[in-house]
């Protein structure tokens, strides 16, 4: 059971909101393509797309980066954080999924120095690079502010899918009920990634989900487009 106080959930909220300034809903990780080519078209494949995303590729990828960056900001191993930083821009597989989670990254890391400082941040923000990975930044920021990292993980997850269900009522077109319904059976997706990732290591991350991969490269030469990635 996630124990989160009240201030927790306040930030919780807050860091993850569809507002909050890291232009999360500029990106579809590749979904415009398959939308485009037919392969997603309803609730159904939908669903299964962010499903196995989540399971087998960047979501689960991200969610153990994550939880390596929270264990080593919290313990301020500021060589090992470096390499987890390096190693999480390095597995992009493609220049705009590369785009988009080094650019919100660095946008969250930002904002939540400019309005909730600490000094473990600006730390963070001297000794590693610019720009900096999605869930690196998530982990260090929840780290410096002491949120549980399973609460900070789900929180992330849960965005994270949230936002794909977004470009998914816009792309295909969907109504507002069906995006819903999607979230809704997406639910124990993200408990389930969420409880893996926190056992997981640093050696158990990879990727399955190569059509994923193959989506984002296609979207890039995608003649008519209204997402960046």
């Amino acid at each position: 059971m996630l124990e989160v106080s009240t201030a927790d959930l306040t930030k919780l909220q807050t860091w993850f909101s569809p507002s909050f300034p890291v232009g999360a809903f500029s990106y579809s990780h590749g979904l415009e393509w398959l939308v485009e080519t037919g392969e997603v078209r309803d609730v159904s494949s939908l669903r299964g797309w962010i499903e196995g995303v989540l399971l087998h590729g960047s979501g689960r990828s991200d969610a153990i980066l994550l939880c390596a960056a929270w264990r080593a900001a919290a313990a301020q191993q500021w060589s090992e954080l470096q390499e987890i930083a390096a190693l999480a821009a390095a597995l992009q597989p493609t220049a705009e999924r590369r785009i988009e989670s080094l650019g919100q990254g660095t946008a969250f890391c930002a904002a939540v120095t400019a309005a909730w400082p600490h000094p473990l941040l600006d730390h963070f923000r001297q000794t590693s690079p610019r720009e900096i990975a999605a869930p690196v930044a998530v982990g260090v920021a929840g780290a410096a502010h002491q949120l549980p990292l399973d609460a900070l993980l789900v929180a992330f997850l849960q965005a994270f899918a949230a936002n794909l269900v977004s470009a998914g009522v816009r792309l295909i077109p969907l109504g507002q009920s069906d995006g819903l319904k999607v979230t809704s059976m997406l639910e124990p997706v993200v408990d389930e990634v969420s409880r893996q990732a926190l056992a997981d290591g640093l050696d158990d991350v990879g990727s399955a989900a190569i059509l994923t991969d193959i989506a984002s490269m296609r979207h890039e030469l995608q003649y008519t487009r209204l997402f960046r990635s």
